[in-house]
């Protein structure tokens, strides 16, 4: 069981980059189907987040950012506790610390423009046409950016599904 939701996550992840982009989205969605949790309003919220926000690069990378997304929806603290007194926030944070951990650790980053140099060799401003098609031309959608995010989802997934047996066991 636990090792079909991994690879299911994985395997959805890279298909969906490769089919419709905008990797924050891609990653959530795996993770969704994966865990069976459909969220239309946090996949819809994840639509902007994608090449390091807005495409410019230079903020998170949309597969880190979505998958930092779904451990909240798993595991973060509710509007109806937003107060937080058993410290929900802090722990979900220590969560998306370890996919950090996971990503520098492959990466050498958590920044778009960063990861890409890393896998494809230098960083792309995808809000500028030519560099778009640059960015297609490594193969960004065929290779690199599929890659990246169903490693996001299996982390996310590895981290939830360990957080969930670390609750159930306490």
């Amino acid at each position: 069981m636990v090792g079909d939701v991994l690879e299911q996550a994985y395997q959805r992840g890279k298909q969906y980059e490769a089919d419709y982009h905008g990797c924050a989205q891609c990653v959530l969605a795996a993770l969704q189907d994966a865990f069976g949790q459909r969220e239309d309003a946090v996949f819809q919220a994840a639509t902007g987040l994608s090449g390091g926000g807005g495409g410019g690069g230079d903020g998170s990378c949309g597969a880190y950012a979505g998958a930092g997304l779904f451990i909240g929806q798993m595991v973060g603290r509710t509007r109806d506790d937003f107060t937080d007194a058993e410290g929900v926030r802090h722990e979900t944070a220590r969560l998306v610390l370890e996919l950090r951990e996971r990503f520098i650790d492959r990466y050498g980053s958590v920044v778009c423009g960063e990861i890409q140099t890393s896998v494809i060799g230098r960083p792309f401003d995808l809000t500028d046409p030519d560099d778009v098609e640059r960015f297609e031309a490594a193969g960004a959608h065929e290779v690199h950016c599929p890659e990246v995010v169903g490693s996001a989802a299996r982390w996310a997934a590895e981290i939830v599904v360990a957080n969930e047996s670390t609750r159930e066991n306490s």
